[in-house]
């Protein structure tokens, strides 16, 4: 294969009686798992049922910590200090933490979601905060970010092995930053235009943005929503069309 990429999807957003996603036939085409951690979504019991199916999947697993805000799914803004992200950052981890060891399974990375995501992807202070947070959780994990973010510098800066992401049903602005869902097309719901976006992506290293210029960017994961209507049709459309293009789907490490 010329071309290896990792696959990852956002699980365990599901909440008390509340079902998002269809989790056991997704992680049939994942590589990565970000587990939501209580902040923005998940529960314990929800956390600890997503574990078991990663691990029986065989796919890597990763803390997915958010803002604390259930209502808004953590997709809205909150100012909150570097020092006040630190300390979500290391509480959900160690969330998730406990029941990987009662399983006896490892953690592989970390990647924050939804506006913790993208307010590190800008503010430098709070990407050195997070970045700060998993390595002194521990130095081994993996610190998964937008491409070429302060989210990533900040992780490559302190030493943490980290993971340059790209999304397949997202559109880009010529800063290299996603289109803010408040704005029209910020989604890509045609399953063969978000597929040649991929494509382009993995195989160029860049993405056209909304103003139509190439940006240069690295993709070692692409996100797929665990949460959108045809994630699970797109994620099997998306393994199916890689290896078409002798593309391998494989974990990060």
């Amino acid at each position: 294969m010329k071309f290896k990429v990792d696959i990852n999807c956002d699980l365990g957003e599901s909440f008390g009686r509340y079902t998002l996603g269809e989790q056991e036939e997704i992680l049939k085409y994942v590589t990565s798992a970000n587990i939501a951690c209580g902040f923005h979504a998940g529960d314990p019991t929800v956390m600890r049922e997503t574990v078991k199916l990663a691990i029986a999947n065989d796919v890597k697993i990763g803390a997915h910590p958010g803002l604390p805000d259930l209502v808004g799914f953590g997709r809205r803004e909150m100012a909150i200090t570097p020092q006040e992200a630190y300390d979500m950052v290391v509480y959900q981890i160690g969330a998730l933490q406990g029941f990987l060891t009662t399983m006896g399974a490892t953690m592989q990375h970390v990647k924050p979601h939804g506006a913790l995501y993208n307010m590190a992807a800008k503010d430098g202070a709070l990407a050195e905060a997070i970045a700060q947070a998993v390595y002194d959780v521990s130095p081994q994990l993996i610190l998964f970010g937008l491409a070429s973010s302060e989210l990533t510098k900040a992780g490559e800066k302190i030493g943490l092995q980290t993971a340059h992401e790209v999304f397949a049903d997202r559109t880009y602005q010529e800063d290299g930053s996603l289109t803010s869902r408040k704005q029209p097309n910020a989604l890509i719901t045609d399953e063969e235009q978000a597929l040649q976006q991929v494509i382009q992506m993995i195989t160029t290293g860049t993405v056209t943005s909304q103003q139509g210029t190439a940006v240069a960017l690295r993709a070692d994961t692409v996100c797929i929503h665990g949460d959108g209507a045809h994630a699970v049709q797109f994620a099997r459309f998306t393994e199916q069309k890689l290896a078409q293009q002798e593309i391998e789907i494989k974990a990060f490490i």
